[in-house]
Formats: C-alpha cells, structure tokens, sequence
C-alpha cells in the first residue's frame, strides 16, 4: 500500500466524535473505525519519515512505529477520560551527534509540529546554560533569523520564575538562561491539515528546526576546545 500523503477529514471528524463519546462503551462501538484511521495516520506518518530522512538520518524505524497509543494514562490525573483526542508521534535522531527530536500532534482546533529538547538531564541543562552564558550571540542569531521566526515566531518552553542557581539575575542572557525546556513550535489550522501541501510544511518545519538543533548538538557532545565530550 503507498503511503497516505494527506490527511483526510473524516480522520479529524473522528477525533470530534471521540471528544464528544470519551468512554470505552463507544469507543469499543466504534474500534473499527478506530483501526481504519489509524492505518491511514500510519501511512501519513511513514510518508512524513520518508521525506525526513531526505535531510537528516532518523532512528525511529517505521511511521508506525512512531505513532503514540490512544489511551490515556490516567493513574495520576484528575481527568479520567480513557482516550486521546487528538493523533501524534515522535521521531528520534540517530547516533549522538544528532541531538534533539521531532514531535507531531495533530488535533482539530490544536495542530502543530515541535520540535527540540522537552526534559533535558539536568548535566544538559548545565552545559546548555553554561555556554549561553559564556556566549549568547550564537543562539540570539538562530532565534532573529527570518526563517526561523516565520517557521516559529520565538523559542518556547517551561522558564523558571526566578534566577537559575549558579547565574546572576541582571546577567544579560538571564531572559535565555531561565529556560527549563527549549522548544521550537509550529501551529497549523485545521485547513492547513486539510490540504495536500500538509505533509510538505510538516517537513519544512522539521528542516528549519537544524540550525537550532547544529547548535544545541554542538553544545552538548563537544568541550570548549570542540572535541568530542
């Protein structure tokens, strides 16, 4: 079967019904034309992967394999809905050399594709303030870029209220240095996921993100001399 290179509306109108009918009673009523639409996410998925692997080497093996389940862990939520409403997948880099990974969503009303460094180690997260700190002009660069700002506007992420322990609070970085997460977003409307392009932007937007990731890569597997850590 060739993969499945658009998203179709009845995979978004089924995200609606699942909303609506978040039980297993109408689910397990509905698990068929649960299992269709998850082929053709699949599909799309595995297209996606394809295209991604044009530009850089992904380790994740199949667009399947990328899919999240559907159900929901609920032991440590307030909300007990059994089921997810929305499609979504990951894809990890291959080797450590490629650092950063690539996430996908898709949602009626909440579409987009992300991408960078959601938990980082706390050893990570130390380098990464280290050497923005020693040098913020290299990332100011990357996030005033005009691509970068068409693609995703600003870097988002969790930031700490306060001063980072171990930094200044009138350090001129402090605004970079309060970061706990380094995330790079791309929002689509539901007509935009409708359309034949879809697959293309998702890919375009996972491209744009290299320059962020070349320099977080650089950052976190060389020393300041730039060999290998």
């Amino acid at each position: 079967m060739p993969a499945i290179k658009q998203i179709q509306p009845s995979g978004l109108d089924f995200l609606k019904l699942l909303k609506k009918n978040n039980d297993r009673e109408w689910f397990n009523a509905h698990k068929t034309e649960f299992q269709k639409k998850q082929v053709l996410i699949e599909s799309f998925a595995q297209a996606l992967l394809d295209l991604m692997n044009t530009h850089d080497v992904i380790e994740t093996p199949s667009g399947k394999k990328s899919l999240y389940r559907i159900y929901r862990d609920t032991r440590f939520s307030n909300d007990k809905t059994p089921y997810k409403t929305h499609w979504s997948g990951s894809f990890k880099r291959m080797g450590k050399q490629r650092r950063g990974g690539y996430y996908f969503h898709i949602e009626p009303g909440n579409s987009f594709v992300a991408g960078g460094f959601f938990g980082p180690s706390p050893q990570d997260l130390k380098l990464i303030r280290e050497n923005i700190a020693f040098d913020d002009q290299p990332l100011r660069e990357i996030l005033k870029d005009k691509t970068f700002i068409a693609s995703f506007e600003t870097l988002k992420g969790e930031q700490l209220k306060t001063t980072p322990k171990g930094f200044e609070a009138d350090h001129e970085a402090i605004d970079l240095l309060r970061y706990k997460q380094f995330l790079l977003v791309r929002k689509f409307s539901d007509e935009e996921v409708l359309s034949t392009d879809f697959l293309n932007k998702c890919d375009q937007a996972f491209k744009n993100m290299r320059p962020f990731f070349d320099y977080m890569t650089e950052i976190l597997t060389t020393d300041a001399n730039g060999l290998a850590l």
